[in-house]
Protein backbone atom coordinates (compact mmCIF):
# COMPACT_ATOMS: atom_id res chain seq x y z
CA UNK A 1 0.00 0.00 0.00
CA UNK A 2 1.45 3.34 -1.07
CA UNK A 3 0.08 6.60 0.28
CA UNK A 4 2.06 8.43 -2.37
CA UNK A 5 0.46 6.57 -5.28
CA UNK A 6 -3.04 7.15 -3.92
CA UNK A 7 -2.29 10.82 -3.26
CA UNK A 8 -0.87 11.33 -6.75
CA UNK A 9 -3.96 9.77 -8.32
CA UNK A 10 -6.35 11.95 -6.31
CA UNK A 11 -4.33 15.11 -6.95
CA UNK A 12 -4.37 14.43 -10.68
CA UNK A 13 -8.16 14.05 -10.63
CA UNK A 14 -8.68 17.16 -8.47
CA UNK A 15 -6.59 19.48 -10.61
CA UNK A 16 -6.67 23.00 -9.13
CA UNK A 17 -9.24 22.16 -6.42
CA UNK A 18 -7.92 22.60 -2.88
CA UNK A 19 -10.24 21.04 -0.28
CA UNK A 20 -10.02 22.49 3.19
CA UNK A 21 -12.27 20.10 5.12
CA UNK A 22 -12.66 16.33 4.73
CA UNK A 23 -15.84 14.57 5.83
CA UNK A 24 -16.10 10.82 6.36
CA UNK A 25 -19.71 9.76 5.88
CA UNK A 26 -21.15 7.06 8.11
CA UNK A 27 -24.23 4.97 7.39
CA UNK A 28 -27.17 7.06 6.19
CA UNK A 29 -25.21 10.23 5.43
CA UNK A 30 -24.66 9.60 1.73
CA UNK A 31 -27.13 12.35 0.86
CA UNK A 32 -24.56 14.97 1.95
CA UNK A 33 -22.36 13.97 -0.97
CA UNK A 34 -25.29 14.74 -3.27
CA UNK A 35 -25.60 18.26 -1.83
CA UNK A 36 -22.06 19.25 -2.79
CA UNK A 37 -21.93 22.06 -5.34
CA UNK A 38 -19.81 21.62 -8.48
CA UNK A 39 -19.06 17.99 -7.55
CA UNK A 40 -16.13 16.01 -8.84
CA UNK A 41 -16.52 12.28 -8.19
CA UNK A 42 -13.48 10.02 -7.93
CA UNK A 43 -14.27 6.30 -7.85
CA UNK A 44 -12.27 4.15 -5.46
CA UNK A 45 -11.36 1.79 -8.30
CA UNK A 46 -9.40 4.68 -9.82
CA UNK A 47 -7.31 5.21 -6.68
CA UNK A 48 -4.42 2.79 -5.99
CA UNK A 49 -4.85 1.01 -2.66
CA UNK A 50 -8.53 1.94 -2.22
CA UNK A 51 -10.67 -1.22 -1.98
CA UNK A 52 -14.34 -1.32 -2.89
CA UNK A 53 -16.50 -0.97 0.26
CA UNK A 54 -18.31 -4.16 1.13
CA UNK A 55 -20.99 -2.88 3.54
CA UNK A 56 -24.58 -1.94 2.75
CA UNK A 57 -25.10 1.81 2.93
CA UNK A 58 -21.53 2.67 1.93
CA UNK A 59 -20.68 3.93 -1.57
CA UNK A 60 -17.22 3.83 -3.07
CA UNK A 61 -16.17 7.33 -4.08
CA UNK A 62 -14.60 10.58 -3.03
CA UNK A 63 -16.61 13.70 -3.86
CA UNK A 64 -14.89 17.08 -4.02
CA UNK A 65 -16.61 20.45 -4.34
CA UNK A 66 -18.10 23.02 -2.00
CA UNK A 67 -20.60 22.62 0.81
CA UNK A 68 -21.88 25.80 2.47
CA UNK A 69 -19.24 27.60 0.35
CA UNK A 70 -16.43 25.63 2.03
CA UNK A 71 -14.10 23.56 -0.21
CA UNK A 72 -14.58 19.98 0.94
CA UNK A 73 -13.75 16.43 0.01
CA UNK A 74 -16.18 13.76 1.17
CA UNK A 75 -15.44 10.09 1.66
CA UNK A 76 -18.57 8.14 0.75
CA UNK A 77 -17.78 4.63 1.95
CA UNK A 78 -15.14 3.75 4.52
CA UNK A 79 -12.91 0.71 4.94
CA UNK A 80 -13.64 -1.29 8.08
CA UNK A 81 -11.19 -3.51 9.91
CA UNK A 82 -13.85 -6.21 10.21
CA UNK A 83 -13.82 -6.55 6.42
CA UNK A 84 -10.27 -7.83 6.76
CA UNK A 85 -8.56 -4.52 6.04
CA UNK A 86 -5.56 -3.42 8.05
CA UNK A 87 -5.66 -0.28 10.18
CA UNK A 88 -3.34 1.32 7.62
CA UNK A 89 -5.88 0.73 4.84
CA UNK A 90 -8.69 2.11 7.02
CA UNK A 91 -6.62 5.24 7.53
CA UNK A 92 -5.40 5.55 3.93
CA UNK A 93 -8.06 8.09 2.85
CA UNK A 94 -7.20 10.35 5.79
CA UNK A 95 -3.52 10.20 4.90
CA UNK A 96 -4.44 11.21 1.36
CA UNK A 97 -6.54 14.09 2.74
CA UNK A 98 -3.58 15.19 4.85
CA UNK A 99 -1.39 15.22 1.75
CA UNK A 100 -3.98 17.42 0.04
CA UNK A 101 -3.57 19.96 2.85
CA UNK A 102 -6.89 19.69 4.69
CA UNK A 103 -6.89 21.20 8.18
CA UNK A 104 -10.14 19.75 9.56
CA UNK A 105 -11.57 16.23 9.53
CA UNK A 106 -15.23 15.55 10.35
CA UNK A 107 -15.96 11.88 11.09
CA UNK A 108 -19.41 10.35 11.48
CA UNK A 109 -20.62 6.90 12.37
CA UNK A 110 -23.62 4.83 13.39
CA UNK A 111 -23.29 3.49 16.92
CA UNK A 112 -25.08 1.59 19.63
CA UNK A 113 -26.01 3.47 22.76
CA UNK A 114 -24.23 2.28 25.89
CA UNK A 115 -25.39 5.17 28.07
CA UNK A 116 -28.74 4.06 29.43
CA UNK A 117 -30.45 7.37 28.75
CA UNK A 118 -29.69 7.09 25.02
CA UNK A 119 -32.55 6.07 22.77
CA UNK A 120 -32.57 5.25 19.06
CA UNK A 121 -32.40 8.61 17.32
CA UNK A 122 -30.03 10.29 19.78
CA UNK A 123 -27.12 12.29 18.37
CA UNK A 124 -23.80 12.21 20.23
CA UNK A 125 -20.87 14.58 19.85
CA UNK A 126 -17.71 12.54 20.40
CA UNK A 127 -15.61 13.99 23.21
CA UNK A 128 -13.10 11.12 23.37
CA UNK A 129 -12.67 7.52 22.29
CA UNK A 130 -11.48 4.15 23.56
CA UNK A 131 -9.57 1.95 21.11
CA UNK A 132 -10.76 -1.61 21.61
CA UNK A 133 -9.89 -2.57 18.04
CA UNK A 134 -6.39 -3.52 19.22
CA UNK A 135 -5.08 -2.04 15.96
CA UNK A 136 -3.35 1.26 15.27
CA UNK A 137 -2.54 2.69 11.80
CA UNK A 138 0.58 4.34 13.25
CA UNK A 139 2.23 0.96 13.89
CA UNK A 140 5.34 0.38 11.79
CA UNK A 141 7.55 2.91 10.01
CA UNK A 142 6.31 6.49 10.32
CA UNK A 143 4.70 8.00 7.27
CA UNK A 144 6.34 11.27 6.09
CA UNK A 145 4.96 14.22 8.03
CA UNK A 146 3.44 12.12 10.82
CA UNK A 147 4.32 12.49 14.47
CA UNK A 148 5.74 9.29 15.92
CA UNK A 149 4.05 9.68 19.32
CA UNK A 150 1.05 11.97 18.85
CA UNK A 151 -0.39 13.28 22.09
CA UNK A 152 -4.02 12.18 22.40
CA UNK A 153 -5.18 14.29 25.34
CA UNK A 154 -7.69 16.02 23.05
CA UNK A 155 -8.36 13.81 20.00
CA UNK A 156 -11.57 15.72 19.21
CA UNK A 157 -10.96 19.46 19.04
CA UNK A 158 -12.53 21.43 21.91
CA UNK A 159 -13.14 24.54 19.79
CA UNK A 160 -14.91 22.55 17.08
CA UNK A 161 -17.00 20.73 19.68
CA UNK A 162 -18.06 24.05 21.19
CA UNK A 163 -19.02 25.25 17.72
CA UNK A 164 -21.10 22.12 17.13
CA UNK A 165 -22.90 22.59 20.45
CA UNK A 166 -23.70 26.19 19.51
CA UNK A 167 -25.08 25.17 16.11
CA UNK A 168 -27.21 22.42 17.65
CA UNK A 169 -28.58 24.72 20.35
CA UNK A 170 -29.50 27.44 17.88
CA UNK A 171 -31.14 24.85 15.60
CA UNK A 172 -33.11 23.29 18.45
CA UNK A 173 -31.35 19.95 18.00
CA UNK A 174 -30.66 17.85 21.13
CA UNK A 175 -26.95 17.00 21.12
CA UNK A 176 -25.46 14.70 23.72
CA UNK A 177 -21.72 14.39 24.30
CA UNK A 178 -19.77 11.32 25.27
CA UNK A 179 -17.08 8.70 24.74
CA UNK A 180 -17.07 6.42 21.70
CA UNK A 181 -15.67 2.90 22.01
CA UNK A 182 -14.34 1.44 18.77
CA UNK A 183 -14.48 -2.38 18.59
CA UNK A 184 -13.20 -4.65 15.86
CA UNK A 185 -16.55 -6.29 14.99
CA UNK A 186 -18.24 -7.46 12.83
CA UNK A 187 -20.46 -9.14 15.43
CA UNK A 188 -22.53 -6.84 17.61
CA UNK A 189 -21.56 -6.78 21.27
CA UNK A 190 -22.89 -9.22 23.85
CA UNK A 191 -24.77 -7.88 26.89
CA UNK A 192 -21.74 -8.72 29.04
CA UNK A 193 -19.46 -6.73 26.73
CA UNK A 194 -21.82 -3.77 26.85
CA UNK A 195 -21.83 -3.87 30.67
CA UNK A 196 -18.01 -3.90 30.54
CA UNK A 197 -17.96 -0.89 28.21
CA UNK A 198 -20.37 0.97 30.47
CA UNK A 199 -18.13 0.40 33.50
CA UNK A 200 -15.08 1.53 31.55
CA UNK A 201 -16.67 4.88 30.68
CA UNK A 202 -18.00 4.38 27.14
CA UNK A 203 -21.25 6.03 26.10
CA UNK A 204 -21.54 4.59 22.58
CA UNK A 205 -19.98 1.69 20.70
CA UNK A 206 -19.21 1.14 17.03
CA UNK A 207 -16.75 -0.43 14.59
CA UNK A 208 -15.05 2.50 12.86
CA UNK A 209 -13.68 6.04 13.24
CA UNK A 210 -10.77 5.38 15.61
CA UNK A 211 -8.16 4.57 12.92
CA UNK A 212 -9.04 7.69 10.93
CA UNK A 213 -8.74 9.96 13.97
CA UNK A 214 -5.42 8.44 15.03
CA UNK A 215 -3.95 9.09 11.58
CA UNK A 216 -5.37 12.60 11.47
CA UNK A 217 -3.96 13.56 14.86
CA UNK A 218 -0.53 12.27 13.85
CA UNK A 219 -0.63 14.93 11.11
CA UNK A 220 -1.97 17.68 13.40
CA UNK A 221 -5.41 17.74 11.75
CA UNK A 222 -8.29 18.96 13.92
CA UNK A 223 -11.04 16.38 14.32
CA UNK A 224 -14.76 16.65 14.98
CA UNK A 225 -16.80 13.49 15.44
CA UNK A 226 -20.47 12.52 15.70
CA UNK A 227 -22.20 9.24 16.50
CA UNK A 228 -25.75 8.60 15.35
CA UNK A 229 -27.23 6.36 18.04
CA UNK A 230 -29.25 3.92 15.96
CA UNK A 231 -30.15 1.55 18.78
CA UNK A 232 -29.56 0.80 22.46
CA UNK A 233 -26.66 -1.65 22.72
CA UNK A 234 -27.31 -5.31 23.54
CA UNK A 235 -28.75 -5.94 26.97
CA UNK A 236 -29.91 -2.37 27.56
CA UNK A 237 -33.51 -3.10 26.53
CA UNK A 238 -33.46 -6.86 26.03
CA UNK A 239 -34.43 -6.56 22.36
CA UNK A 240 -32.42 -8.22 19.58
CA UNK A 241 -30.64 -6.06 16.97
CA UNK A 242 -30.94 -6.22 13.17
CA UNK A 243 -28.54 -4.54 10.73
CA UNK A 244 -31.41 -3.44 8.46
CA UNK A 245 -33.03 -1.63 11.38
CA UNK A 246 -29.71 0.04 12.21
CA UNK A 247 -29.45 1.33 8.62
CA UNK A 248 -33.03 2.64 8.65
CA UNK A 249 -32.55 4.44 11.97
CA UNK A 250 -29.24 5.85 10.74
CA UNK A 251 -30.93 7.49 7.76
CA UNK A 252 -33.44 9.26 10.00
CA UNK A 253 -30.80 10.65 12.36
CA UNK A 254 -28.55 11.55 9.44
CA UNK A 255 -30.85 14.36 8.29
CA UNK A 256 -30.53 16.02 11.68
CA UNK A 257 -26.77 15.47 11.76
CA UNK A 258 -26.54 17.01 8.29
CA UNK A 259 -28.02 20.23 9.66
CA UNK A 260 -25.34 20.36 12.37
CA UNK A 261 -22.47 19.60 9.99
CA UNK A 262 -23.56 22.27 7.52
CA UNK A 263 -24.00 24.75 10.36
CA UNK A 264 -20.44 24.06 11.52
CA UNK A 265 -19.10 24.50 7.99
CA UNK A 266 -20.82 27.89 7.69
CA UNK A 267 -18.90 29.12 10.75
CA UNK A 268 -15.44 27.76 9.96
Amino acid sequence: MSVGAALDAVRKKLGPRKPRVAIVLGSGLGFLADEIADPLRILYRDIPGFPEPGVAGHKGELVAGTLENVPVIVQAGRFHLYEGHSAAVAALPVRVFAGLGIDTLIVTNAAGGVRRTFRAGSLMLIADHINFMWRNPLTGPSEPGEERFPVMHEPYDAELRALARTVARESGIPLEEGVYAGLLGPSYETPAEVRMLERLGADAVGMSTVPEVLAARARGIRCLGFSSITNPAAGITGEALAHDEVLAAGKEIARILGVVIKGVLRRL
